[in-house]
């Protein structure tokens, strides 16, 4: 039904398909026609044209005006200096974790030496995408399908470090190597979605959670701080009530003590004893006056009418203690019980 030119189709084995039919060679994307033998020949620039006389390497022209002998040299090959792209095509992939991935990539290379890529590698372009396309399983077959995405750029550099190593007998230096498209299984997709999903909604917990305990704590906190304030302020409160309440029993006993040091001192002096007569008789008075006044039970003594009799009965009574207080003295120091007799005891009128 259909008829097939083998001569045009002729290529090397290594481009037979799984179906036993050849497929054309793909053209090598930097060589230029093979120009004749003109005598006077311009190399382009960024050009290296290989020369062979009588069928044996000769020389490579240079850029420039270039001279050659009809007939015995011959232009055998022509190779671009230049930065070549090339794109590598889809391949599968398995991955540490038996993923099985569909993945594609660029390759950018140079050509440095124009002789070992004429007569190293009878297809160069082939030679280094197959080489590209092999490290790239083999890298890829160290990792797994995480670290394939995470990991892009190391992926790249350990691929570019493989080819160098392998073509640099060809006279070729790879510059780069960029993986394209990273395609997966549709099942491993939606695991892969569901896994990102789960992720995000277990941040979204304890990203709450912590919300919850830092409030929890700030509230913690701030009872502690309203407790403490609390405490300090009745510790204060306390303090300076007591040291209120010591300075008004300091104040009491200092205006009791000079109120007893005047009245020492007004005893002391000419009538005190007359003076302090009046005194006990207008006290005696007053609590005369104030009886049956809180309750209805007096026990009054039996000469309450004489006031007299009364006012001499307490004077006795106050001369008796001074007596004792200075002879309680004189025991502890004779020189201040003088003085202190002296003091308490009013001199006789």
């Amino acid at each position: 039904y259909f008829k097939i030119n083998f001569q045009k189709f002729r290529a090397s084995p290594r481009h037979l398909t799984p179906h036993g039919l050849r497929q054309c060679q793909p053209p090598q994307r930097w060589a230029s026609s093979l120009p004749m033998n003109t005598v006077v020949l311009f190399v382009p620039q960024q050009e290296s044209w290989v020369v062979e006389r009588m069928g044996r390497f000769h020389r490579i022209l240079e850029p420039g005006l270039n001279f050659l002998i009809p007939i015995l040299d011959k232009i055998r090959y022509v190779q671009s200096l230049k930065e070549i792209v090339i794109d590598v095509p889809e391949q599968s992939a398995v991955s540490l974790d038996n993923v099985t991935l569909q993945i594609d990539g660029v390759l950018y290379l140079r050509i440095l030496d124009p002789f070992k890529a004429s007569y190293g590698v009878e297809d160069p372009e082939y030679a280094v995408t197959q080489l590209a396309q092999t490290t790239m399983r083999s890298e890829l077959g160290k990792l797994t399908l995480d670290k394939v995405f995470r990991e892009r750029e190391t992926l790249n550099t350990n691929i570019v470090h493989s080819i160098n190593q392998a073509s640099d007998d060809w006279g070729i230096r790879c510059l780069r190597y960029e993986i394209k498209d990273i395609h997966v299984p549709p099942r491993v997709k939606e695991s892969m979605q569901m896994q990102v999903e789960a992720e995000r909604k277990k941040r979204a917990t304890v990203l709450e959670s912590e919300g919850h305990k830092e409030a929890a704590i700030n509230v913690a906190e701030g009872r502690k701080q309203a407790q403490i304030l609390a405490s300090e302020g009745q510790k204060t409160e306390q303090i300076n009530k007591a040291a209120g309440e010591a300075n008004a029993v300091l104040a009491k006993a200092e205006a009791k003590a000079k109120a007893i040091r005047l009245l020492s001192d007004a005893l002391a002096e000419q009538n005190g004893n007359a003076a302090a007569s009046l005194s006990v008789a207008e006290q005696y008075v007053s609590a005369f006056s104030n009886l049956a006044k809180e309750s209805n039970t007096i026990l009054l003594p039996s000469n309450s009418g004489d006031i007299s009799g009364m006012v001499t009965q307490a004077m006795t009574i106050y001369g008796s203690l001074a007596k004792q207080s200075s002879k309680k003295l004189e025991s502890v120091s004779p020189e201040w019980a003088m003085e202190k007799s002296e003091e308490l005891v009013p001199p006789a009128q």
